[in-house]
């Protein structure tokens, strides 16, 4: 078949790839670095590079690409903020994604955060290393009857919408699309300002959008429940992270927790533990007790990786045929 260069890669992604690749036959060359305009170059003569969500999809970039002969860009996620869409399609660069990989990883893992966070369970684990065995400080909430807002409520915010009633949650969503199985179980969908004002827990389950972008910001998080906990496995830059610090200082905001953050790209997917970290947002973030950070690991299942590398390299034998198959922008 093609050459596939593949960029930003762990170890992780080297082991699905190669696995799935198995019924594809594509020669895959595996790189460490993330795709930019500094690196662009080490795609030349590759019809298909596949990417991550860090990875530099901008015009400049794209036009080096198609430059360079490729003529297929294969995203390893869901969300494509990343790419400049439409000058992949004036250039005739096909994008394709991984719409639904496994929402149950990362539906999974927002409730990890929650009942985590609730229950302070990595203060806890912290002590007992420390050898303190007080309890002080790490009372949890029934999260029976407590009323938590699910926003959007797609492939991955259903599933965490249903794990939340299943722990007899009062579930309000938001979503310009309603799940009739939802309604069924007797999720309630409400416009945005209601969701924050009545909710107690707030998960963010949405894309990143023109519309979306710093959706919680100070207005958003002045007009919530005081205390309450907010979780955000969606994108990084759904929130706006000096808002919600501020909202920590205030204690409008109870607890946080994040898998994702809005300037990830340069702390995300490598050891920085021998760093000095010059992100004094994050910096920040990290000195409240009461906030729950994993970076980026929501998808991060065996499951999610098999399915990830299948639905890429398929795609990317689809595209390079010229056929329609999770094409971003496709309406076919």
């Amino acid at each position: 078949m093609a050459e596939l260069r593949v960029f930003s890669t762990k170890s992780y992604d080297r082991d699905g790839f190669e696995a799935a690749n198995r019924q594809f036959g594509h020669d895959l060359v595996f790189l460490d670095a993330r795709l930019d305009l500094a690196t662009v170059e080490l795609a030349a003569g590759a019809p298909a590079v596949c990417v991550f969500v860090n990875d530099d999809l901008s015009a400049e970039v794209l036009r080096a690409l198609a430059a360079g002969g490729t003529t297929c860009v294969a995203l390893r996620c869901a969300g494509y903020n990343n790419v400049d869409v439409g000058e992949a399609a004036r250039l005739g660069v096909t994008v394709v994604h991984v719409p639904a990989y496994s929402p149950n990883a990362v539906a999974e893992h927002t409730l990890a955060l929650i009942l985590s966070l609730n229950r302070r369970i990595h203060r806890a684990y912290n002590r007992v290393r420390d050898g303190n065995f007080a309890l002080d400080g790490l009372v949890g909430v029934d999260l029976a009857g407590k009323t938590a807002g699910v926003v959007g409520t797609g492939r991955i915010g259903a599933i965490v919408a249903r794990l939340l009633w299943h722990l007899r949650c009062r579930v309000l969503a938001v979503d310009p699309f309603r799940d009739e199985h939802l309604l069924e179980l007797g999720v309630e969908y409400v416009d945005l300002d209601e969701l924050l004002a009545e909710s107690d827990i707030v998960t963010l389950n949405c894309p990143l959008t023109e519309h979306t972008r710093h959706l919680i910001d100070a207005d958003s998080i002045d007009a919530m429940r005081p205390g309450v906990m907010l979780v955000n496995t969606g994108r990084g830059a759904l929130i706006d992270t000096s808002a919600v610090v501020d909202g920590l200082k205030s204690g409008q905001i109870g607890s946080l927790a994040l898998d994702v953050y809005e300037e990830e790209a340069d702390l995300f997917f490598e050891d920085r533990s021998e760093q000095i970290l010059d992100d004094d947002v994050f910096a920040r973030l990290l000195t409240f007790h009461n906030v729950l950070i994993t970076a980026h690991q929501a998808f991060l299942t065996e499951e999610a990786l098999a399915a990830i590398a299948e639905t890429t390299l398929a795609n990317v034998s689809a595209a390079l045929r010229g056929d329609v198959v999770n094409v971003v922008g496709a309406t076919a």
